[in-house]
């Protein structure tokens, strides 16, 4: 008899996804340029100077440019991080394809000292909606059945609770949408691939598809979401992720009962007793 097999499903086949970013190329950088601008730019709203921070990237070249002082490492399922020894630790948008993300941020506050930061930044569930939307369509409308084609993300509420999970204190998640528009569902197909951010999923169908499947995508894509000037647009959500590794100096919030004042008082109303 044959046990049941514990072992989470895979997300994610880390051979092609590796195989992809070799492909990418500078020009599709762009994404990857822009979170990380976005990270230095919240970074000097922190009232900290960080001198041991470490990077977790799948593209070292664009991170390392705008962080040069920072330890870069890949974003193996196992860091190449030690224990207690950053102030900071920046997993720099490759959270998205990782086949146990809360296992990555919890490696990453293990990284920290006490006190020490982490900002993680990945795509969120707003991204490529449209595509998404539209090869769903097509597919069905052709096939009868629908195949991983688009990474699944998560979405803004649970991956903060990702957080807590993880064990940092006070954690905060938000997202910015990014619309980038294209000449057409191709032009739009090729910057996944200069982005190293084509189809790398483990469950994904290895069989290619038709040439006129991709050619639906493109007509219903320009038919759905449409510019101005007859081209498309395409959703990027970023969401960045922010907490602290435990620390007794942090602020905590007071116990039930321990207020030294009354809200009616504050507010300058009468206080009304419930009855039983």
């Amino acid at each position: 008899m044959r046990l049941p097999d514990d072992t989470p499903q895979k997300l994610t086949d880390r051979r092609q996804l590796v195989q992809n970013r070799r492909r990418a190329r500078a020009e599709g950088m762009f994404l990857q340029e822009l979170a990380a601008d976005e990270v230095k730019d919240r970074l000097t709203e922190v009232n900290r100077t960080f001198t041991k921070p470490a990077i977790v990237t799948g593209f070292p070249q664009v991170w390392s440019e705008i962080f040069p002082d920072a330890l870069i490492v890949p974003d193996d399922e196992i860091l190449s991080l030690e224990p207690g020894v950053h102030d900071l630790v920046i997993h720099g948008l490759s959270l998205h394809w990782a086949n146990d993300p809360v296992g990555q941020i919890i490696q990453s506050r293990r990284a920290l000292i006490n006190d020490g930061m982490f900002m993680g930044v990945m795509f969120g569930g707003q991204t490529l909606s449209e595509l998404r939307a539209v090869m769903s369509e097509v597919e069905v409308a052709r096939t009868g059945g629908l195949s991983p084609r688009v990474l699944p993300m998560g979405e803004i509420r649970d991956l903060g609770a990702l957080l807590q999970r993880a064990g940092l204190a006070l954690p905060v998640a938000d997202s910015a949408v990014r619309q980038v528009t294209y000449a057409d569902a191709f032009a739009l197909m090729r910057d996944l691939r200069l982005m190293g951010e084509r189809n790398a999923l483990d469950q994904r169908q290895i069989t290619p598809q038709s040439r006129a499947l991709f050619r639906d995508v493109c007509d219903r894509y320009a038919e759905h979401f449409p510019t101005e000037d007859g081209r498309i647009t395409a959703s990027f959500e970023m969401i960045f992720l922010t907490g602290w590794a435990p620390d007794e100096s942090q602020q905590k919030p007071l116990r039930p009962g321990s207020a030294s004042a009354r809200l009616a008082d504050a507010l300058g109303t009468d206080e009304t007793k419930l009855s039983n």
